[in-house]
């Protein structure tokens, strides 16, 4: 079975501390992300911090169905690491994150996902893994691709 994780990585030549307020930005994920359209900090959160709920508004496989996801903060660590869980209070079921690493003047970024290995999330991910990492593993591409593209906007390459 295929690991119940995976990741992307890109350059940005732009400063960790750009890339951060960019990645810990869920209001802006609407502009990167082909599954999530919006997202709004919730429960009198306003910024990201462990224990910060927010909502993200999701067309699954960009083409539907459409809901909301509850999601909270679980890593919070500016120049580093943004992550958050997706689920409810008491069962989450998917990880997301952004790690970032000073790399050649610019910025290294992982984007990754991590699903609990609960009996119902294994089995979901035996019968249509292949097909939802594939699409994991594109969405996280577009995303940090077009982040750097927002981030490089302007800059010259060295």
């Amino acid at each position: 079975m295929k690991p119940l994780s995976d990741s992307v990585t890109v350059w940005i030549h732009a400063p960790v501390a750009e890339v951060w307020d960019l990645v810990s930005d869920v209001t802006r994920i609407g502009e990167f992300s082909p599954e999530t359209f919006e997202a709004k900090w919730t429960r009198g959160a306003t910024g990201p911090e462990v224990g910060a709920h927010f909502a993200g508004h999701v067309k699954r496989n960009g083409v539907g169905p459409t809901y909301w996801s509850p999601c909270r903060v679980t890593r919070c660590e500016p120049g580093e690491v943004f992550e958050f869980s997706v689920g409810t209070d008491k069962v989450a079921i998917n990880n997301w994150g952004y790690e970032l690493r000073e790399s050649e003047g610019g910025t290294e970024v992982t984007e990754y996902f991590r699903l609990e290995p609960s009996l119902p999330v294994r089995l979901y991910w035996l019968a249509l893994g292949r097909l939802r990492g594939r699409t994991n593993e594109r969405g996280m591409r577009t995303t940090l691709e077009r982040m750097k593209q927002v981030l490089e906007a302007g800059k010259e390459q060295q």
